[in-house]
């Protein structure tokens, strides 16, 4: 009898007797795994584009990612969803994203059951279903598939990795962070980094460290109990950080620009076979501009910031490599099935010129050229935030147009690894049949002889809408079993049907276009309109990266694939399309509470994520502490924001009290008074007053006048000319401390508070003024 069910009232199957002489034991039996059960394993990259591994084509050393093609099978019509979340929920439920309520990322969810951000109970994930066979349950990385506003102390933590089937997890909540200075979260409680980054540390070593951790600790005492570890790098997202020595590998590889990089990963792919004989290379992107046009210090910048980028997903293969060995030294590797898989393609997120802070990007305040160069030596290092330009997305995505977010085939075509010695006879072999990342979860569940549940935690399941692909592993030639699949993202729309493929770009500015509004929403007479000229058709069977549109010359057949589309979109709650961005951006969700205007802080408490800090920028504020100066002194953070690349701290250094801002890594207005702060308790409190409005589109926040006071008593101000005007990413706001990397460089981080500090109040007044397409652009770059 399984555990389970006994706990549930199932009849005990012993007897109870007055007395123990006359009665019979019985233990409840946990769920135990089929004896020699395999191992599974995801490995998930981040914005890591088809073109950039180097079994599909790159110039990128990725010899252990290489080495699963080789001992494997490489797959090169594998499909996403274009964007993060989306796609990981796809992964790991096997449903359709829209049916698991994530049209998009929960930034911008609305009221309608595609778009609410909540991934329902009845789509269960694997995670889950595993747990009922006896499998123990790991996920590592990147988690984002909760709410933002639900990822504080406060819950609710049923959407947390431990509320989804995972019994231990160590990684990030949200969707980017540093890999130097990383949010963490172990289990359900944030932690802070094992060691800092002059001692070595960086996230995707700790994470492998932390994966082979939670194998070993169970097969000391379970040696037989098999395992499923989603392990998700925080790589290749930006920012991209890395050692400086990795980069350096590539020094000068790069010179040659992206569209040498576009040809001849494309002669590579055709003689490797990841692309079919007959596919043709799309032309460069509009967008992007032709390499030669750029100024060679433009060059130079770009070059390396590609550079840094290439090492960044070298030192992620390596360290991958280091978990695929411990697999190996402890016998399990040959029984582990192993999926590598990137969630969509490659970003964009860099803008035409790329950037050293994607602060910068997030609170329009690119700098110019000259300070990038100034800064080129740090790029991938603890003070940077750095992306590249989008030139280097388009190559990534080689030979495919476009990028992330967009439902081209560069942005929802993505590398896909199978790897599993006792499971598959094959090795070294391409395989063509056509996937979706939702047929994933059947696959394995095929491939494993399981059944798809019932029922999880009593709540009944939906249908899983993927279907198995595991008749493809030892049989090249056998048909896809799917046959139909729709895309929709931010309004972008396509289809795929038995070798044909209709795209409907959303009309309006490029996501990419920092300078103008994202999104438009449109009027149902617009769509009708869209629907009927602006479609695309392309044979995918005979042009792999849709360079020659049919919607001309096939005109039946494009209104046959339109048709199909609605169909898929009222099947899979996609309707109504919406592609606005800003107004879904600030549409009411009743799980944020926007009416708090006054927040109670204390110290040892854990970081506020940015989605629940109280938002302090363009309105006045005040922060007020209460603290007891012990004989001799004390310094320290009362409370912060931020990180060494953007954010503000109000803190006591050398008796003193100190406010100071740093505007995106560029420039610090502080107020630093030169009264001491005297022994005893007293409250000390920071004002921010505006005195104009914010200039937006030049990347300046609301100027004000910024003030000091102990004890009620004005000791300093200074008038700030702009603060930052949108947000902070990194944007955690910490009580007492400064952990991670220090928001300025007065002192050494955590630097907490000697004294005593009761308690910090942040006091919201007045009208906030907000720029609403800057915090689009930020929400969406953090996929």
């Amino acid at each position: 009898m399984a555990l389970e069910e006994y706990r549930r009232g199932t009849a005990f199957p012993g007897i109870i007797g007055r007395t123990t002489d006359v009665s019979r034991p019985a233990w409840p039996q946990p769920v135990r795994a089929v004896p020699g059960a395999p191992n599974l394993l995801f490995i998930v990259l981040d914005d890591t584009g088809f073109a950039q591994l180097g079994c599909y084509g790159s110039p990128i050393s990725t010899p252990h990612i290489d080495g699963l093609a080789a001992g494997g099978l490489l797959y090169n019509n594998m499909h996403t969803t274009a964007l993060c979340s989306p796609s990981r929920s796809c992964l790991i439920t096997g449903r359709n994203h829209h049916a698991n309520a994530m049209a998009g990322i929960t930034e911008i969810a609305t009221g309608y059951p595609g778009y609410n951000g909540n991934i329902p109970f009845e789509n269960g994930f694997l995670s889950e279903m595993l747990l009922q066979h006896g499998y123990n349950t790991y996920m590592v990385g990147k988690w984002h598939l909760v709410p933002s506003e639900q990822e504080s102390a406060a819950g609710p933590y049923d959407r947390w990795p431990l509320g989804r089937g995972f019994e231990r997890f160590y990684g990030f909540l949200g969707g980017d962070t540093s890999q130097w200075y990383p949010d963490l979260v172990h289990d359900n409680h944030q932690v802070e980094p094992p060691r800092t980054p002059d001692e070595g540390y960086h996230l995707t070593a700790d994470l492998v460290d932390k994966a082979i951790s939670f194998i070993a600790s169970a097969k000391q005492v379970a040696p037989d109990k098999p395992f499923f570890l989603n392990f998700c790098t925080g790589a290749t997202h930006a920012p991209h950080h890395v050692p400086k020595e990795w980069a350096d590998r590539y020094r000068g590889r790069f010179d040659d620009g992206w569209d040498a990089y576009r040809e001849s990963t494309f002669d590579r792919q055709l003689r490797q076979g990841v692309v079919p004989p007959d596919a043709r290379l799309s032309r460069r992107d509009p967008d992007v501009p032709d390499w030669n046009s750029l100024s060679p210090d433009a060059r130079r910048l770009a070059a390396r910031m590609m550079e840094v980028y290439a090492g960044f997903l070298a030192h992620t293969d390596h360290h991958i490599g280091r978990l695929l060995e411990f697999l190996e030294h402890t016998g399990e590797l040959d029984n582990t099935l192993i999926m590598l898989v990137s969630d969509n393609g490659a970003s964009p997120e860099g803008g035409v010129s790329g950037t050293t802070n994607e602060l910068q990007f997030f609170n329009n305040a690119p700098e110019p050229l000259e300070d990038s160069l100034r800064a080129i030596d740090e790029l991938g290092g603890p003070t940077t935030f750095n992306h590249y330009p989008w030139g280097w997305t388009s190559a990534g995505n080689t030979p495919f147009r476009r990028w992330k977010r967009e439902t081209y085939r560069g942005g929802v075509s993505d590398p896909f690894l199978v790897h599993w010695p006792r499971g598959i006879a094959a090795q070294g072999e391409v395989r063509t049949q056509y996937a979706h990342l939702i047929d994933i979860v059947p696959t394995v569940l095929d491939a494993f002889g399981i059944e798809p549940p019932a029922t999880i935690k009593g709540v009944s399941q939906s249908p899983i809408h993927g279907v198995s692909f595991a008749h493809t592993f030892d049989d090249p030639t056998t048909p896809t079993q799917h046959h139909t699949q729709y895309f929709e993202m931010l309004g972008h729309r396509a289809i795929d049907h038995d070798g044909w493929r209709a795209v409907c770009p959303w009309p309006g500015p490029s996501f990419a276009e920092a300078d103008k509004p994202f999104g438009s929403p449109i009027t149902a007479e617009d769509l009708g309109k869209l629907d009927a000229d602006h479609w695309e058709l392309y044979h995918i069977a005979e042009d792999f990266a849709e360079t020659r549109d049919l919607a001309a010359e096939h005109r039946d057949k494009l209104i046959e694939m339109i048709s199909l589309w609605y169909v898929e979109a009222g099947r899979y709650e996609v309707l109504p399309i919406d592609g606005s961005g800003l107004q879904r951006l600030v549409a009411e969700r009743p799980q944020i509470t926007q009416a708090q205007t006054r927040y109670t802080l204390r110290p040892g408490t854990e970081t506020l994520p940015a989605a629940v800090s109280p938002r302090v920028l363009n309105r006045p504020h005040s922060v007020t502490a209460d603290v007891e100066i012990p004989p001799g002194g004390a310094e320290g953070v009362l409370l912060c924001q931020g990180t060494n690349v953007g954010g503000w701290s109000f803190f006591v250094k050398d008796g003193r009290l100190h406010y100071a801002h740093n505007y995106v890594r560029r420039t610090v207005h502080r107020v630093s008074p030169a009264d001491l702060v005297p022994e005893g308790r007293h409250e000390l409190r920071f004002e921010f007053e505006p005195t104009g409005a914010p200039d937006f589109a030049n990347g300046k926040g609301t100027p004000g006048r910024a003030r000091l006071y102990i004890d009620r008593s004005l000791v300093g101000e200074a008038d700030f000319p702009f603060i930052t005007p949108v947000a902070f990413n990194p944007g955690g706001m910490t009580c007492g401390a400064n952990p991670g990397s220090a928001v300025v460089s007065d002192y050494e981080p955590p630097f907490r508070f000697t004294g005593t500090l009761h308690t910090v109040v942040v006091d919201l007044s007045g009208e906030l003024i907000t720029d609403m397409h800057s915090e689009m652009r930020m929400h969406m770059a953090r996929q």
